[in-house]
């Protein structure tokens, strides 16, 4: 099938995944499920935005809400207006009657170290912490800054900031001094969290280094370093001089145990948090998200998509330094009363069934995780987990579109055919899930995120602005028609830029009314005509070959059809004739071997599935992709190998040797 709308420039962004079969939920799921009711989806249509007050009566409220939504000052949308409410109590103090003893979290370092900390043991913890911050003068209303791995300090820092009033800012472990500097300077912050050292493949590394080199080129001068220690001594590289502003965090406990801090009663719109994504152009932006709307959201969401109870030890692998660590690791589950899974280590270490392992000795029920990590566990085998005896009952995927071979292979053998798996659609502003089914009651359809989260109205619009009539299978860009609960309030301290970057392009800008305010979500997408969303991935992934506008995602899940294939990425060559063609970059499936059986099976599935316009100029076989510390595939970089061209920034790579390797590989 072939979908497509006209765009600005006469060309079109095509849509040509071959159209999927559809697989019901298990009996035994639905008969659990926490939503059954289909009636929500039109209850929230005829009610909203009031049926939001669903979302928000999962919470405890010091003072309860005036009005669900204010919107009489677009796009800074205010929910919830008038209610009072604490974060770190939702996910802590609110459990202790029922469930002091539970596990909470459930830690395990990469050495297999692990700590089971019960709300109760997480109370005090929290509180202990709260009280350190307040020792070193952090305030109501401060930004703290944290720079911290996934370690047991991290949520407990974040909750203990919260519990005082004061917004976190967690930056990811594997961003670079100067990201971190960034950031300190961005966000105003006087007091950092960080650690000495952790964890990964098997290395103790130094993290502190990091935030000393941060320290130097911040253009602000932090007063205080908090910093926590891995193991029971600092890391051999690490000292402390007397004029350094480091503060040890074990030192300061010592006369906090047992201290008990009153969690600070928030104004809904008080900001809990911020995250810093990447901004198109200039500096990243700090997505500011709210207190009441974005806690009333993640836990409605963790309820009803992710469908967790208290009963349940649920482990999402994503790392807290992202959103989805904030929302499906943190607040949300918490909120819920669950037992949420942290891992410190990396999946493949010391063994590639590190986390079946894990999965089975901890009996986890539901388990959240990347389409890149899915490809990587196809690469390495379905022998691996064949291994373990683990039993999920639901799957998620979160983070980019998922092809429908690598769904299958989930499905199949990480799912068994029995676990339900929800793709889900959202962004680092929008807090949590807007596009992905209610598990128990829509079908899966692979390689379809499904359909829209109750309340929420996405939309399909053209280049032009003119929407696109739903269902009818043509592709374009993807926006939001309403406003959620879970939305980004602003980037911090830039309105303009909140405004430049997810309204402009198709609000009237000059209005008050909302109904002429539009969220741009950045992404293309196809509403199927059987009424489910497909995404199409970043609209800065698309190529003009021959006049056709082709998502990267398009091209990359052809490839995928191909059963040596573990994963690929797509890169666009400049060519006289066609303005660009593709360049495939595949890594292959262990015990694989490159050769042209292979190559000619990349080219004639790329012609089957889009055509022969599409054909590669090259297939190039490699040991791994480009990848930021979270996963996401720098096709930029292969952009620039393909074209010949000097290589662009490689700070945010897990590993910036590969791009060079690559390079070498395709000139020899």
């Amino acid at each position: 099938m072939t979908n497509h709308h006209t765009t600005g420039d006469g060309g079109s962004i095509e849509s040509r995944l071959t159209e999927q079969e559809y697989f019901r939920p298990p009996p035994e799921f639905v008969g659990q499920a926490n939503v059954t009711d289909s009636s929500i989806y039109d209850r929230f249509e005829e009610n909203w935005p009031a049926a939001y007050e669903e979302f928000a009566e999962l919470l405890d409220w010091a003072e309860r809400w005036d009005q669900v939504l204010d919107d009489s000052n677009p796009p800074f949308y205010e929910w919830f207006t008038g209610g009072k409410l604490n974060a770190s109590y939702q996910a802590v103090d609110r459990h202790l009657p029922e469930r002091k003893d539970q596990t909470a979290i459930l830690w395990e370092g990469e050495h297999g170290t692990t700590e089971r900390i019960a709300y109760q043991d997480l109370y005090r913890r929290v509180n202990e912490m709260a009280a350190v911050f307040r020792e070193v003068g952090v305030a109501e209303d401060d930004i703290v800054t944290m720079h911290m791995p996934m370690v047991p300090g991290l949520p407990i820092s974040m909750l203990a900031a919260a519990r005082i009033g004061a917004p976190h800012s967690e930056v990811f472990a594997g961003f670079s001094a100067q990201a971190l500097a960034d950031r300190i300077d961005d966000a105003g912050s006087d007091v950092v969290v960080t650690i000495d050292g952790y964890y990964r493949r098997g290395e103790f590394l130094d993290h502190k280094e990091k935030a000393d080199k941060a320290l130097e080129l911040a253009e602000s001068d932090p007063e205080t370093v908090l910093l926590f220690t891995r193991e029971d001594e600092l890391h051999e590289d690490v000292s402390i001089d007397s004029d350094d502003p480091y503060v040890l965090v074990d030192e300061v406990l010592q006369d906090k145990q047992g201290v008990s801090v009153e969690p600070v009663a928030r104004d809904a719109e008080d900001p809990l948090f911020l995250m810093y994504t990447s901004g198109t152009t200039g500096q990243p932006k700090g997505t500011q998200h709210r207190t009441g709307g974005y806690m009333a959201y993640v836990t409605a969401t963790s309820k009803y998509v992710l469908d967790i109870e208290p009963a349940d030890t649920y482990w999402c692998s994503a790392d807290i330094g992202w959103i989805t660590g904030h929302s499906y690791i943190v607040y949300g589950p918490l909120s819920l009363g669950t037992t949420t899974v942290m891992y410190e280590g990396a999946p493949d270490f010391p063994h590639k069934g590190r986390l079946w392992e894990m999965a089975e000795k901890y009996d986890v029920d539901i388990f959240h995780t990347s389409p890149t990590a899915v490809r990587m566990f196809m690469k390495w085998g379905e022998e691996i987990p064949r291994q373990y005896d683990f039993d999920f009952r639901h799957l998620t995927t979160v983070g980019e579109p998922i092809q429908p071979e690598a769904w299958l292979w989930y499905y199949e053998h990480i799912g068994g055919g029995d676990a339900v798996i929800v793709d889900t659609w959202w962004q680092t502003e929008t807090g949590g899930h807007l596009i992905t089914n209610l598990p128990a009651l829509k079908d899966m359809k692979p390689g379809s995120a499904g359909f829209a989260v109750p309340g929420i109205e996405p939309a399909i619009l053209d280049d032009q602005g003119n929407e696109i009539d739903p269902a009818t299978g043509q592709a374009g860009n993807l926006v939001i028609t309403k406003p959620w609960p879970g939305m980004l309030q602003t980037v911090y301290g830039n309105d303009e830029r909140f405004i430049d970057e997810y309204w402009r392009a198709f609000s009237d800008t000059s209005s008050d009314d909302p109904e002429d305010w539009v969220y741009r979500a950045g992404d293309g997408a196809v509403h199927e005509r059987d009424g489910y969303w497909r995404i199409l991935g970043r609209l800065d992934d698309v190529m003009n070959v021959a006049g056709h506008r082709l998502g990267t995602m398009e091209l990359e899940s052809a490839v995928a059809e191909v059963s040596d294939v573990a994963e690929a990425a797509v890169a666009g060559r400049d060519d006289p004739e066609k303005g660009t063609v593709p360049d495939i970059y595949v890594t292959l499936r262990e015990g694989v071997d490159p050769g042209e059986d292979v190559r000619d099976r990349v080219v004639g599935a790329i012609e089957a599935e889009i055509g022969t316009f599409a054909r590669p100029a090259n297939v190039w076989f490699v040991d791994e992709l480009p990848k930021t510390r979270s996963g996401k595939i720098m096709r930029r970089l292969l952009e620039d190998i393909s074209n010949d061209e000097q290589l662009g920034n490689t700070t945010t790579l897990r590993d910036p040797s590969v791009p060079e390797d690559i390079r070498r590989q395709v000139q020899d």
